[in-house]
């Protein structure tokens, strides 16, 4: 079977001694030609379905299609650019020749992970690779040590969140393609952030997927939302099997990728002996002994099934960590969120204090939403295993109007479920804007070129909240105006309500990092407390160096919590204080008990002596 090469790329068009090496997975066609300006050159074919060419007559900058069987001409699935957009010709790229200066640079230790979601298209004004740079220093003010960009495989046209990408190995060429963020990269190592780049392996994009075209990239064994699976396990799977593998490979190898986020892995459709994301992580950890640099593979699952993140050694897939929505599902609710949808299942409070215990809120029991018993527990997983966050894209751009949390809850309430996110002995992940209380929303966008799909896309976001019309129209995602809406208002960062809230966030991050309590992920030293009829929720972190306590009061009534008596604690923070703009001139703090403020945290912390 095709050897994969750890140290290149060997599929697409590559470039070895001035020659290009071309290798292209197309198991059922009688014939393949590559085409450019100059004319057509044959492959020749090989084993398992591969066809080959060594030439000279290919050039990096060379414009080029692949002709199948004598008639249809088609992109290269394996491009690395697509200067003209998706149905355009490829362009032949040698992406090794950047000039790395990060040499020093290997990655943070994943426990120490602060991570930051953006969209390149909307975080900055001009929306490109270029702009991200020079907010950098912005993130690294803040805390920030680990950025997480959203998908960035080219897509059809130049706006759209990043799901819909078509060709996994080509960097959106208007953000600033392969170049740019390979500089990206490497001047954020310079800064000392890890960059953590999202995949899409479980399906590909409608306009511009030509995969079918070249072989059975696709099985109709398993329906998923977007249609037939992908084939990793079906007839012909090696060779795709092999595409994906490199794909994982090339980012870190040749972009230096710190981080992969693997979207909706619950998707991937496998039961082979070795699953496709085992495998990844076995090519991943050979990758890493080769060059000595670190990588992590983070998913984003919807089983609450710690398979996924057990080691390859306990029969799991090796993944490093994973996204728990429910974290969010239950602070959502505790914060006063309505209980509809997949939210009907989460109680609030009460699910808040099981997340912080045992990771996943449904870990066996049975779930009215899903009618079955869902989950399995996973108390046996490290705290670095599991990232939390009070939004993200999907939490906020899945609702029809795009809202953030700034302007769902109070003021007030926005700080209190930021400090739950930063106290928990998990990974904090925050969604762009959030730091300063963005008003903007942030809302579903595409650009498809072909009219019909535009149109499908537009009529099907209407039917999606037919239910939800005494709110408004749902805002069309093919409009230019719905995706200048959802950038992010850099400038409100000089009104003092909004630089505040920056300047607690800010804080927040600098208590987790200084605090060994906060910053070790011990999630065996963790107890909870919680009163549902007051809504307030006490938080014991312990260590040797000291023990740390939170008091969370959501409810909109102040809160009288019992201190442990005798005992020496120190305020770390106040949420409710008038520095944050709250409604406390000075804290009320006696020798037994606690005033805790509506909607507001207090961070105290014992040393031990």
């Amino acid at each position: 079977m095709e050897m994969i090469n750890l140290n290149r790329r060997s599929i697409g068009v590559n470039f070895q001694d001035a020659k290009a090496e071309i290798t292209l997975w197309s198991p059922t066609s009688e014939q393949i030609a590559i085409v450019t300006d100059s004319g057509k050159l044959p492959l020749e074919k090989s084993e398992y379905g591969y066809w080959r060419l060594i030439t000279n007559d290919i050039k990096p900058g060379t414009r080029y299609k692949f002709e199948i069987n004598g008639k249809d001409q088609f992109p290269d699935p394996a491009s690395l650019s697509q200067p003209d957009g998706v149905h355009e010709r490829s362009e032949a790229m040698d992406i090794t020749n950047f000039q790395w200066t990060d040499n020093q640079w290997n990655n943070i230790p994943l426990e120490e992970y602060i991570i930051y979601e953006l969209h390149t298209g909307t975080f900055t004004e001009e929306g490109t690779f270029e702009a991200i740079e020079k907010k950098l220093d912005h993130l690294i003010e803040l805390g920030i040590n680990a950025i997480e960009i959203m998908p960035i495989a080219q897509f059809p046209g130049d706006r759209n969140w990043g799901y819909d990408g078509v060709f996994p190995f080509a960097v959106q060429n208007s953000y600033g393609g392969a170049e740019g963020l390979q500089r990206l990269i490497d001047v954020c190592h310079k800064k000392g952030l890890a960059v953590i780049l999202d995949v899409v392996y479980n399906h590909m994009g409608p306009e511009g997927n030509y995969l079918g075209a070249y072989g059975p990239y696709f099985t109709n064994k398993y329906n998923t939302p977007w249609g037939n699976a992908i084939n990793f396990d079906d007839a012909w799977c090696d060779g795709v099997r092999h595409f994906f593998i490199e794909n994982a490979l090339m980012w870190f190898r040749d972009f230096h990728v710190d981080a992969l986020r693997l979207d909706a892995v619950h998707a991937i459709k496998d039961f082979s002996p070795v699953h496709i994301l085992k495998e990844i992580k076995q090519y991943t950890d050979q990758l890493m002994q080769a060059t000595g640099r670190t990588h992590y593979l983070i998913v984003e699952l919807d089983l609450n099934d710690n398979r996924f993140i057990n080691s390859t050694e306990e029969g799991g897939y090796g993944m490093d960590a994973q996204w728990i929505d429910e974290f969010h599902h239950a602070l959502r609710i505790t914060a006063g969120g309505e209980r509809t949808g997949y939210y009907s299942d989460f109680t609030g409070i009460e699910h808040l204090a099981k997340s912080y215990v045992d990771a996943y809120v449904y870990d066996g029991q049975y779930s009215p939403h899903r009618n079955k018993r869902f989950g399995v527990k996973a108390d046996k997983n490290e705290g670095k295993q599991f990232i939390v966050f009070s939004q993200n894209h999907d939490q906020v751009g899945n609702r029809m109007l795009g809202e953030r949390t700034s302007e769902l809850v109070s003021y007030e309430m926005q700080k209190l479920m930021a400090g739950a996110v930063m106290v928990s002995p998990f990974l904090p992940m925050l969604f762009m804007g959030e730091e300063w209380s963005d008003p903007n929303p942030f809302l579903y966008f595409v650009s498809h070129t072909d009219a019909e799909l535009a149109e499908a896309v537009r009529k099907g976001r209407k039917e999606e909240f037919a239910a939800f019309h005494a709110q408004g129209e749902a805002p069309d995602p093919v409009s230019e105006e719905t995706f200048n809406r959802s950038k992010l208002s850099w400038q409100l960062l000089s009104e003092d309500k909004h630089r505040t809230m920056f300047h607690f966030y800010k804080e927040l991050i600098r208590i987790r990092k200084s605090t060994p309590t906060l910053s070790h992920l011990d999630r065996k030293k963790v107890e909870v407390d919680f009163n549902t009829a007051q809504q307030t929720l006490l938080l014991l972190r312990q260590h040797e160096e000291g023990d740390v306590m939170c008091l969370m009061n959501f409810s909109k009534e102040p809160q009288a919590f019992t201190m442990p008596s005798s005992e020496q604690w120190v305020q770390l923070l106040n949420s409710a204080e008038s520095k944050w703009l709250g409604p406390l001139s000075e804290s009320l703090y006696t020798e037994q008990n606690v005033q805790v403020q509506p909607e507001s945290i207090i961070i105290y912390l014992k040393k031990n002596v």
